[in-house]
């Protein structure tokens, strides 16, 4: 199967001080690309309206969502066995990414790799900022401009590494019956948790924040106790021998500086590798 690279340098999903150095982040990943095999995504200049909505910036993420989605389409016009790997920005980008496996894909899991559960609705979150309610959304419930046509089903998805989770999240996690592994999960244990979902195929979604901190500096929410790179590259290893990658994305890099970008690109490197080796 072949991969294409989608760089989408979004910054409005974010509720971070640093949401602007997403921008940067999302670049300095690019330039490692292969540039005939990348696409950029144009982002609005403008922060956007609410709308009256509750989701902070509505109409930038409305405009980003229906680009992404385009070009996500004319790719699988063009090789319906071809996937992409999204490269963020902050984790709204995932909205489109997952909404366009969702609509080609009929027995898809979707591995939330992230240290937050992205599970908040408009009105149970503390910032309005739509990079906590992506995953939310994808589940069907939140604002019904950005909801996908079809619904990512509760029993196929798996979090992974999620570790800081709010009491509105983690009662929906509760009552929706939501697989969440820990940090140190095994890679026999995600299998089984894909398994059981009865997918064949699965989407992997990585927030940089899920890694350790000591793995990674150049995120805007680190959160202690996470997974290290070795393991996360075992976990995604696993995945991919034993169901059929059907997308990906990388979000939330957002450095400091000149020198968080060069401490964390190798792990960022190791990571884009383990998810396309074998890709042409």
């Amino acid at each position: 199967m072949t991969v294409t690279f989608m760089v989408v340098p979004q910054w409005q999903g974010s509720g971070s001080s640093r949401a602007m150095r997403l921008v940067e982040g999302a670049r300095s990943i690019q330039t490692d690309l292969p540039t005939s095999r990348t696409r950029a995504i144009e982002i609005p200049l403008e922060a956007g309206d609410d709308q009256g909505s509750g989701v902070a910036r509505l109409s930038s993420l409305q405009i980003v969502r229906d680009n992404q989605l385009h070009e996500l389409r004319q790719i699988s016009s063009v090789d319906p066995d071809a996937w992409a790997l999204t490269i963020g920005g902050d984790c709204a980008v995932e909205l489109a990414a997952v909404t366009h496996v969702l609509s080609v894909e009929a027995d898809v899991a979707v591995l939330w790799f992230d240290a937050h559960g992205d599970l908040h609705t408009p009105e149970t979150s503390p910032s309005g900022a739509f990079h906590g309610m992506v995953v939310r959304t994808l589940l069907g419930e939140g604002n019904p401009t950005l909801l996908p046509e079809t619904a990512l089903p509760p029993d196929r998805l798996v979090m992974v590494g999620t570790r800081a989770l709010d009491d509105a999240e983690a009662a929906f996690v509760d009552s929706a019956g939501i697989t969440v592994l820990p940090p140190d999960a095994s890679p026999q244990s995600l299998l089984d948790a894909v398994a059981a979902s009865g997918a064949t195929s699965v989407y992997i979604h990585i927030d940089l924040d899920v890694l350790d901190p000591a793995e990674i500096s150049g995120v805007g929410f680190p959160e202690p106790f996470g997974i290290t790179a070795v393991a996360l590259v075992e976990l995604i290893t696993a995945a991919k021998q034993r169901f059929r990658l059907v997308g990906a994305g990388i979000t939330e890099f957002a450095p400091a500086d000149a020198g968080q970008i060069l401490d964390d690109q190798p792990t960022i490197l190791r990571l884009i590798g383990a998810l396309t080796r074998d890709a042409s």
